[in-house]
């Protein structure tokens, strides 16, 4: 590391590590990113399949609540830059057998007078958290180490509890206590299944609790143009601050790299081990190593004629559809999958960005964005499963289908090396594998070598497209090997 080339390496260019490249470059740094794909963006690209001319697909992330309401997303302010949200009117929708669909609107109000007899208790979860909302997303996204300020006076501590509290009631086995109805129950599970683990869990409560206190504040944005427009953003703010980015370039080991005086990776823990193989120290190379990997997604993009039929079509007002039926049901298929078997009828993803991004049809066809929850690096094809549950709440939805690209869990890491055997989080998400992720230690960015960090989903706060895990560990960096304490603006 002597004679350095430039100041910052970063490897991989998500979300996360486009954050830390960005911050880096604020400060004044020399920074060169390096992606193993021959596109940049990580798990929010968006790509041409070649399923049907000019119909594009997001191949990971599709609907971003948090790329507008993050702390760093915040300050570097998307919509300021350009890029264009739309926010549907209903953030999530929970189809039911045989009855009307539970509807999210991102209005609570709205909400509260559609579930009806389970409005009340549904009201009485969320409005607390809604009095100061920035509460219970710093809460969620921050660094796991340090209390942010906003939640340094009573209020911010009030706020904590109030969190806390709703977290702890649907982490148990008492969890249809305070939602005993089943729309809202459902309506609630549809969003824990988001963090692939058990039901009712700590992981899956305190997801479930962020984001659809979101739902209700910021609502659950989308770019128009899809995921790649967030990406393409951040690099142009990269390269106006002398930074740039190196395609087609895997980096297996740190040889691999320019000299530097700080090197950020967003990748998994076994992939940030082995690049620095022989470099750290043995406790720690044995953590990154042994940290497990969740539980899976399979992923199938299609192309439609038309919108999906649902019986309920309101459903069709929703950006995301959570498809698995009631509590009950979605609880018995995540068991299914902790247990590694593949479940008959799977927690189904749906997004059909036409309804809210008419840009994205072309010639009457559409795409349609979906995934299933499966045990890890499952090899079976998901798309007769996700078909499946669509029809069950779709009659005639197999007409519709124009074509269509699966991969397997077994086979996702082809595009995204982070995302080991289909499990999309870099990383178990346990309550605990939120605080120590990738390993127990007070700092969870540092590898144990003077200038490397670990910047990826695999650290604090938890996966998602918010960029906070690359903010953090960039910060770290600074201050560490720039001696720069104070963070860069990221305004436009």
């Amino acid at each position: 590391m002597s004679n350095p080339q430039v100041d910052v390496v970063v490897v991989g260019s998500g979300p996360n590590g486009l954050a830390a490249a960005v911050t880096m470059a604020r400060a004044g740094l020399s920074v060169q990113v390096f992606e193993a794909q021959s596109t940049v963006g990580g798990g929010a690209r968006t790509l041409d399949l070649g399923l049907a001319p000019g119909i594009t697909h997001d191949i990971c992330s599709a609907v971003h609540p948090l790329a507008i309401s993050s702390p760093f997303f915040v300050d570097f302010d998307l919509r300021s830059r350009g890029l264009e949200f739309t926010t549907p009117e209903v953030s999530y929708a929970q189809p039911l057998d045989d009855q009307p669909a539970a509807l999210a609107f991102h209005d609570l109000e709205a909400t509260v007078d559609h579930l009806g007899a389970a409005g009340p208790e549904w009201r009485r979860f969320f409005a607390p958290l809604l009095e100061r909302v920035d509460d219970a997303i710093w809460l969620s996204l921050g660094d796991k180490r340090s209390i942010p300020e906003t939640l340094r006076d009573v209020p911010g501590i009030a706020n904590v509890v109030k969190f806390g509290m709703r977290l702890l009631s649907q982490a148990s086995p008492a969890w249809n206590i305070p939602l005993s109805h089943e729309t809202s129950q459902s309506l609630f599970t549809g969003v824990a299944a988001h963090a692939i683990g058990g039901l009712p869990s700590m992981g899956t409560a305190a997801t479930a609790t962020m984001l659809a206190t979101v739902a209700h504040a910021g609502g659950w944005p989308s770019p128009v143009g899809g995921s790649q427009a967030i990406i393409d953003a951040m690099v142009a703010d990269l390269e106006a601050h002398g930074g740039s980015v190196t395609t087609n370039a895997r980096i297996d080991h740190v040889s691999d790299m320019p000299s530097a005086r700080a090197y950020l990776l967003d990748t998994s823990a076994l992939n940030a081990a082995q690049i620095f193989s022989g470099l750290i120290p043995a406790r720690v190379d044995k953590s990154l190593r042994s940290f497990k990997q969740g539980n899976a997604a399979a992923k199938v993009d299609f192309v439609l004629n038309g919108p999906v039929p649902w019986a309920d079509p309101n459903i069709n007002r929703a950006g995301t559809i959570h498809v698995g039926g009631t509590r009950t049901q979605m609880a018995a298929a995540e068991a299914d999958v902790l247990a590694g078997r593949m479940p008959a009828h799977p927690v189904c993803l749906v997004s059909d960005p036409t309804v809210f991004d008419p840009s994205r049809e072309v010639n009457g066809l559409r795409p349609l964005w979906t995934y299933a929850h499966v045990p890890f690096d499952c090899p079976l094809d998901p798309t007769e499963y996700i078909i499946e549950q669509i029809e069950r709440f779709a009659p005639g939805f197999r007409d519709t289908i124009v074509s269509y690209n699966s991969i397997p869990a077994s086979e996702m890491a082809g595009h995204n090396q982070n995302l080991i055997g289909g499990d999309i989080a870099t990383g178990l998400v346990s309550f605990y594998r939120m605080l120590a992720r990738p390993r127990a230690s007070w700092d969870n960015y540092g590898l144990g070598v003077p200038g490397a960090y670990l910047c990826s989903a695999a650290t604090p706060p938890a996966p998602g497209v918010h960029g906070m895990n690359g903010w953090f560990a960039a910060r770290r960096a600074l201050k560490t090997q720039f001696g720069i304490t104070e963070a860069p603006s990221l305004a436009p």
